[in-house]
């Protein structure tokens, strides 16, 4: 079905006019066409700037363990049960027809939950409108997308209205700022999550659940929430607050706390986030930080590598522009090299994209000039920053992640993985040094 049919007939001053309209029609045909699939579903919402499809993985991770069937959809993949399709439309939260027949799938395939990723633009668009939410997870609220929504206050407003339809808890960041806006749209079953503890609230009654012993190091993170002691793979003080928001939904679920601790000990990690392509002599990380509060995160997960080689270019065209010097300022504090390259320029001019990326380098004093360059070829970017590389060093890449696609003019695909090419250029330096008996 061809939805964008309107759009391309109707005047662009027109169409704004009756596009709250055209979004509510569409969101109920694709319901009534699948016969509101999420009637018989539990259905999670998470929503937030950065974290969304880790907490969709480890929620996954979590409800499958327990011996529900278990779907979900993010930005990574589309999964049901044991069936799992890599997410290729380049698009987090997917059109109405899309998810709905997801969750119809999910339905048929007799899931108990469905985890479902959920972006602003998916709210503003109604795509969330008519699927019956259990709960609404709120990771973070950061600046994004704020050219797109006319403000960081429209944003916030757009997310809250997932909360608003939650039927029966949400869980929030508790150290967020908006926390308390999130909490206060209805008289759920609330939860806030710090690295200090869980707190309930139920019926005017709270809970305090403690947390104890929190270690985060290079090898993972562990801490004792209640009784029980939790160990993860994943690495970072932000991935603490991830897997916090699993927890916290698990226990409004009544999932024993053994399960819990079996399914995020034996989850390996999450594609293209903090994910290591190789370790020794020197270590290669892809992650998908696109925000400047998750290239913050990353570079101080990281921090620890003696010597930092950065490839950067989570700054794509035409959108977000007033982040393009911030990432800029921050990749000057921490890296010792920076590579800015391409991400997904779209039709706007690569290098003016890098430009502006670059004009945050000034701001920062510890940063030199000459240890940045500008390499708009992604590919040959990474093979510079590979081989810059010495032992001990950490190369970082950022920006696209697990992605399958790089944008360009005119809506062009072109197959795209970092990790991937990471790992070919990788396997031809190994190739080369070979042939010249090194």
């Amino acid at each position: 079905m061809d939805t964008n049919g309107p759009k391309k007939i109707l005047p662009q001053s027109v169409f704004r006019n009756i596009r709250p309209a055209y979004h509510f029609i569409l969101a109920l045909l694709a319901c009534l066409r699948f016969w509101y699939p999420s009637r018989r579903l539990t259905v999670i919402g998470v929503t937030g700037t950065n974290g969304k499809s880790t907490v969709v993985d480890l929620l996954h991770a979590i409800l499958a363990e327990s011996g529900a069937p278990t779907a979900s959809i993010s930005s990574l993949r589309f999964r049901i049960n044991t069936m799992e399709a890599r997410n290729m439309l380049k698009m987090t939260m997917p059109g109405r027809f899309t998810l709905q027949r997801f969750l119809h799938d999910a339905a048929r395939a007799r899931c108990r939950y469905a985890v479902v990723e959920v972006t602003s633009e998916g709210i503003k668009q109604s795509r969330h409108r008519f699927i019956r939410f259990a709960g609404a997870v709120l990771t973070n609220v950061t600046p994004e997308h704020i050219e797109a929504h006319g403000g960081f206050e429209p944003y916030v407003r757009e997310k809250i209205k997932l909360f608003a339809r939650a039927k029966g808890f949400l869980i929030v960041n508790g150290d967020d700022k908006n926390a308390k806006r999130f909490l206060g749209v209805s008289e759920k079953m609330k939860y806030a999550y710090t690295p200090a503890c869980i707190t309930v609230e139920k019926a005017g009654a709270f809970e305090r659940i403690p947390i104890h012993e929190l270690l985060v190091s290079p090898e993972g993170i562990s801490f004792r929430v209640g009784d029980t002691t939790i160990t993860s793979k994943l690495i970072g003080q932000f991935n603490v607050y991830n897997i916090l928001a699993a927890v916290s939904v698990a226990h409004a679920l009544g999932i024993h706390p053994d399960v819990i601790k079996k399914a995020l000990l034996r989850l390996p990690g999450i594609p293209g986030r903090m994910e290591f392509v190789q370790r020794v002599p020197f270590a290669v990380v892809v992650d998908y930080a696109h925000t400047p509060d998750a290239l913050l995160n990353v570079y101080k997960a990281l921090e620890h590598y003696p010597r930092r080689v950065c490839v950067l270019g989570a700054a794509g065209g035409g959108r977000d522009r007033w982040k393009r010097p911030e990432m800029g300022r921050i990749a000057a504090g921490f890296c010792d090299e920076i590579i800015l390259t391409n991400e997904d320029p779209y039709d706007e001019n690569p290098e003016a994209i890098l430009g502006e990326i670059e004009k945050g380098f000034s701001s920062n004093e510890k940063f030199q000039r000459p240890h940045g360059e500008k390499i708009p070829d992604r590919r040959e970017a990474i093979r510079a920053a590979l081989q810059r590389a010495k032992p001990g060093d950490v190369v970082i890449i950022t920006g696209k992640g697990a992605e399958p696609w790089m944008m360009g003019p005119e809506g062009t695909k072109i197959p795209w993985d970092d990790r991937a090419t990471a790992r070919e250029q990788l396997e031809k330096s190994v190739t080369k040094d070979v042939h010249l008996g090194r």
